[in-house]
């Protein structure tokens, strides 16, 4: 069993004062304001190769740190810092009787802070380097000079990133010195930052040797935090990113929460990928991490202008941006009801206009005009959330997740759904000269949308928009029922008597769409008839339900799109009951030829990807 040591005793103080500090650098970001201030304090400035150079150049004094130890740097440079003079004066134990002996015996000078990066190793990799020179990027001297520092840190103050020396600067002048508590925070950030460094090491060596990395270190740096979690009840809650990386996001006004961020992170990919995959702007609006509706820029008919409360003179002069939000928006507008929306170009005035009077919490898009951060920085009080995209943010290939102490790891999901997935195995009659380029085009706006739901899911989607989606459902024919049921409403949101619907004077907006559904439903209790009624001067004669039956025989041209196979024709029998023509789904079961027979039966084409969408 290994001898475990005991812990060193010395005089400990709060406030321990600057008066030696070794600065060794690959990033000199900041670096020169930082030694000017040290410097205005009388701290002696010791330093290495460039840094010292940097330092010179702007007339600092230092001490090159072979003059110090008196041993030149030698090897290449491999050996500058490996020094008792070095290491000792970073782990000397101030007032320990044995150390301070030690130390003067030895010629040791008391070193207080050590300043540093590590050398690029991962930057080096990342740029296809040869073997040889990733190895020499592996920092040595830095490493050990981290750890002495941290590991001391009673009395030496380790700091490793630019993003720290406003602190630094700010705790010595206010308390002459650096405080207990910053320089523990700080050992803490070093020691993850060694580890993440040794970590990504092993990693790319046991990779080159091919072989399973025998450890994976994620170490991450908090941002922000949240409020809450998923519930009140659920704190603490934050935001990081990992170390050396940076978020997908800016926040630009508004207070995110943790749904709004996992619902801008889904939106955010799910219109990146429209917006590949059609060459048409797209938008999304996302309700509890699944998208309520989705929709690429295609114009609209008339009686969807009607029915979307927008005049055809409107529709006709809005920008691309905004018809696929006005679209998605559109899709359920119920469900939509607070939604995080998201857009693939950046967002101008009319798509803030169309915004604003809707209840939303917030946005993502990859940039704003300054017309149109005006006005929703003004809504919702000011809280409305904006969030910015960066075009640049590249996410790791292997997404993690922690479960009840469990570390899921997994290839993310970054296949690019495109039209050839739709055209390469037409199993139905007529084959790939049976689909139309709008079908086309709707099959991959339905395949996307499924990507992006929690599965199982099916999502249905005509004229470039999703029309119904079904989230969620242990049991497929579930899915397709739920989400054929909004497509139901979809198309009876477009009956005359709909349209016809005389709202009283002031009746706000959301509860002539909530009104409009349960008039398309029909069930009403008693009590809530009641209050329906009393929104309208005349109340409606009932939408019976053979006029909604002889309606929904008109219906088709509808895509159906499922994340996974459809296991029986029953999902298919219920389709043909809302208007579908035409099928997207990955195939593979054993029963694909009696779902293909269906859809032969019913005269509608079926597409089979090759890809099953599971999103959980």
């Amino acid at each position: 069993m290994a001898h475990i040591l005991s812990a060193v005793s010395g005089t400990e103080a709060d406030i321990v004062p600057i008066t030696r500090a070794l600065i060794s650098v690959s990033d000199k970001t900041g670096i020169v304001e930082l030694c000017t201030y040290l410097h205005s304090k009388n701290v002696e400035l010791l330093s290495t190769g460039g840094t010292a150079k940097k330092l010179r150049d702007a007339n600092l004094p230092c001490i090159d740190v072979s003059d110090y130890t008196k041993s030149p740097e030698c090897l290449d440079g491999r050996v500058k810092t490996l020094h008792p003079k070095v290491h000792g004066g970073l782990l000397g134990v101030r007032g320990n009787p044995q150390h301070e002996k030690d130390m003067e015996e030895n010629g040791i000078g008391k070193i207080d802070m050590t300043i540093l990066n590590l050398y690029p190793f991962e930057a080096t990799v990342a740029k296809g380097a040869a073997f040889e020179q990733c190895i020499e990027n592996i920092d040595i001297g830095g490493p050990s000079m981290l750890r002495s520092t941290a590991k001391n840190h009673a009395f030496t103050t380790i700091v490793t990133s630019p993003d720290q020396y406003a602190e630094v600067m700010a705790c010595i002048e206010e308390n002459g010195g650096t405080t207990l508590s910053l320089r523990k925070r700080y050992a803490a950030q070093g020691f993850s930052l060694s580890a993440a460094y040794d970590s990504a090491i092993a990693s790319w060596f046991t990779k080159e040797l091919g072989e399973e990395s025998p450890v994976v270190t994620r170490v991450y740096k908090p941002e922000f935090a949240l409020k809450y979690g998923c519930n009140p009840h659920q704190k603490p809650a934050g935001i990081s990113s990992l170390l050396n990386s940076n978020l997908p996001f800016t926040v630009l006004n508004g207070t995110p929460g943790y749904i709004n961020l996992l619902d801008a992170a889904n939106a955010w990919l799910l219109v990146k990928e429209l917006r590949a995959a059609t060459g048409l702007a797209a938008a999304s609006s996302f309700k509890h991490v699944s998208p309520a509706g989705a929709a690429v820029a295609v114009p609209l008919t008339d009686v969807e202008c009607a029915a979307y409360e927008v005049t055809p003179e409107g529709a006709a002069k809005l920008t691309p941006s905004a018809l696929a939000y006005l679209r998605a928006r559109n899709a359920d507008p119920m469900c939509s009801f607070g939604d995080f929306a998201a857009v693939s170009d950046i967002v101008d005035e009319d798509t803030a206009m169309i915004l604003k009077k809707e209840v939303s919490d917030g946005i993502v898009a990859p940039g704003y005009t300054p017309e149109a951060l005006a006005i929703l920085k003004s809504k919702k009080g000011g809280k409305f959330i904006v969030l910015e995209a960066k075009a640049d943010f590249v996410p790791d290939s292997v997404e993690y997740r922690e479960v009840y102490g469990m570390t899921f790891s997994q290839k993310r999901n970054d296949i690019i759904i495109t039209k050839e997935h739709m055209t390469k195995n037409v199993v139905t009659e007529g084959g790939v000269d049976a689909l139309s380029e709008g079908a086309i085009r709707d099959m991959i706006v339905a395949s996307i949308c499924v990507k992006y739901t929690q599965s199982n899911s099916v999502g249905f989607a005509k004229d470039g928009m999703m029309v119904g989606v079904g989230a969620g459902q242990q049991s497929r024919v579930d899915c397709v029922k739920l989400a054929g049921r909004k497509v139901t409403t979809w198309h009876l949101r477009q009956h005359p008597k709909v349209l016809g619907l005389k709202f009283k004077q002031g009746v706000k907006r959301q509860d002539r769409v909530n009104a409009r559904v349960r008039y398309i439903e029909g069930d009403f209790t008693d009590e809530e008839r009641t209050r329906w009624e009393a929104q309208f001067d005349t109340v409606p004669e009932p939408l019976a339900t053979s006029e909604k039956d002889e309606f929904m025989k008109k219906a088709s041209g509808v895509t159906i799109s499922s994340d996974a196979f459809f296991p029986f024709r029953d999902s298919i029998d219920h389709a043909s009951k809302v208007g579908v023509s035409y099928v997207a789904q990955p195939g593979g079961s054993v029963q694909d030829p009696q779902v293909t027979q269906c859809c032969d039966d019913y005269g509608m084409k079926m597409s089979m990807t090759g890809v099953r969408l599971f999103h959980h």
